[in-house]
């Protein structure tokens, strides 16, 4: 048995990029009572906008707006009214008579977006009858396209017109994006569509988009609702981030070594899950346990011996530390800040929810460490998996089912035995975000993963077990990550019972995974985009003329 002495395995990760000092330091003058009470002057105004009656393709691109500019949450009650009426409006003939592909996408899109399932067969008259491809005329439609691009990622599975689209559309906007003069938007869509992007940073791009663009029909109180709301939101991120900040580093584990520290990166991932200003709980709970998480996989992969990991697997187990002496003093560390946060957050819920949590993290807690030993065991006995088997046990040990249930326990008011163990079952919804998370995660770190001698990652897998070519894998894998989507999609319109939230932060735990690992490990190597990133969410506050924005409130 190693122990604390003797020489271990180091996968020499990056030190963490930002000063908790400075960090615990943060604070903004939005946090201050006028600025909020501006918000709320001019979310009137806003109101009065979304209900007032206008063209049909007027109101989508206006609740379109409200939304991507991130200001959706202050208005779900008006934005449902008037997506209702937008329903009861539209017989099969109205849908028949706009033969504008933009105006029928951006509708199916938003329906979609918001909960209303409306058929694919919409889409069936831009189609021709003997070859069900899309009519060679749309292709100078570049609103169109890029509409029906946009449109095209909210299908489900089995939906043959929606990945026509999807195919469709690719290729078109493909052809475009060089010299036309929408080839910023072009670009920006073919390099990541808005369903898979956190609302928080599209939001913030699209703001400067609203800017730049001289004739867009953007009622301007919107735009400035939305840099103010910004503004607010992100100064309750920063006194969120400084006490933790603060409990990171009284906790002591910023100064481990062996493992990744990555406080400010776990703040993002869960500010970009559950971004609403009142759900600080879930932002503070779920930021700790994800800490955890991490620690506790490079416990696993990297810093434990086999005879450890199994003790240490004993221990969380049966969830006992009156033998905790057995471990090794590192690992006793490590699992006593696991279980002390558990407990502390078990403390929270019962105390402000009323419902005893404790013994639903602990069987979480087991899933994840024997996922993490099956893994070890892997590399001890030199095993490569297969696929599947490797997606068995890799889609639990990334943590992402940890998360999603504090997402549910930390946001609803109402918890009940039933609930909780239905969320312990790991449904479809749940299981499909962390499979994306699992294998975004894989095609971004898997060859320095191999390279420092870890296990084999699902590209690896696959490759071993079929003969495939990387770049076949590549393109097996991310359409598996297409059809965890179309299945995700369908799930979050289903009955579910837990809606609300919950089912936001299955969506938003598969965009944060495509943002942190769309051009390399954004969480082992959290520097460029991953800092630049924190820092428009966390840091740099958005410009605000002052004298319109105080007109706007007063008026």
């Amino acid at each position: 048995m190693a122990t604390d002495g003797s020489k271990r395995r180091s996968a020499n990760f990056r030190p963490s990029a930002w000063d908790y000092n400075l960090v615990q330091s943060l604070r903004s003058e939005y946090g201050e009572k006028e600025h909020m009470e501006r918000v709320t002057k001019m979310k009137e105004k806003v109101k009065d906008l979304i209900r007032c009656k206008m063209p049909r393709v007027q109101k989508l691109e206006q609740i379109d707006a409200v939304q991507r500019l991130g200001l959706g949450y202050h208005f779900e009650v008006e934005i449902k009214d008037a997506l209702q009426a937008v329903i009861d409006g539209t017989t099969n003939t109205a849908w028949t008579v706009d033969n504008d592909l933009h105006t029928t996408a951006l509708r199916f899109r938003l329906l979609r977006q918001n909960g209303f399932n409306v058929e694919q067969g919409v889409f069936e008259r831009f189609m021709t009858k003997c070859t069900s491809s899309f009519k060679e005329s749309l292709r100078e439609d570049v609103e169109g396209l890029l509409s029906l691009y946009e449109a095209s990622f909210y299908g489900f599975k089995g939906e043959a017109i929606m990945d026509e689209a999807r195919t469709y559309a690719s290729t078109c906007l493909e052809n475009l994006k060089e010299n036309h003069i929408w080839a910023k938007k072009i670009n920006h869509a073919l390099d990541m569509p808005v369903h898979w992007r956190p609302n928080r940073l599209e939001a913030r791009r699209f703001m400067d988009i609203c800017e730049e663009d001289q004739c867009s029909r953007l009622n301007p109180v919107l735009l400035d609702l939305a840099k103010l709301d910004f503004n607010v939101v992100q100064s309750i991120y920063r006194d969120e981030v400084s006490k933790l900040a603060r409990w990171w580093v009284d906790l002591g584990l910023n100064k481990m070594e062996f493992c990744r520290d990555r406080l400010m990166e776990h703040y993002l991932w869960n500010a970009l899950m559950v971004y609403e200003p009142q759900f600080g709980a879930f932002r503070e709970m779920s930021t700790k346990i994800t800490c955890m998480i991490t620690l506790m996989d490079d416990v696993y992969d990297v810093f434990g011996s086999w005879e450890e990991l199994q003790l240490l697997t004993k221990f969380i187990e049966r969830w006992d530390i009156s033998e905790i002496d057995k471990l090794p003093p590192t690992i006793r560390t490590c699992f006593l800040a696991m279980y002390n946060t558990t407990n502390e957050i078990g403390y929270w819920t019962m105390k402000v929810r009323g419902f005893n949590i404790i013994p639903y993290l602990h069987k979480l807690w087991i899933n994840q460490s024997k996922t993490w030993l099956e893994e070890a065991k892997w590399y001890h006995e030199c095993h490569k998996p297969t696929l599947q088997e490797y997606l068995n046990a890799s889609v639990t040990s990334i943590g992402g089912h940890v998360v999603l249930f504090c997402s549910y326990f930390t946001t609803s008011d109402k918890l009940s035995k039933e609930t909780l163990e239905y969320l312990c079952s790991i449904p479809n919804v749940m299981y499909c975000s962390s499979l994306i998370l699992r294998l975004t995660n894989d095609l971004s770190t898997s060859s320095a993963e191999l390279a420092r001698g870890d296990n084999f990652k699902s590209l690896h897998c696959y490759m071993n077990e079929t003969g495939a070519s990387e770049e076949a894998t590549r393109h097996h894998l991310k359409n598996l990550v297409r059809e965890a989507w179309k299945q995700m999609n369908e799930d979050v319109i289903d009955a579910n019972p837990c809606s609300g939230p919950f089912l936001g932060a299955c969506l938003n735990l598969a965009r944060a995974s495509q943002l942190f690992y769309q051009y390399m490990d954004g969480h082992g190597i959290p520097d460029c985009e991953t800092k630049d990133n924190l820092k428009s969410i966390i840091i740099r506050s958005v410009p605000i003329k002052q004298q319109r924005a105080a007109k706007c409130a007063s008026d």
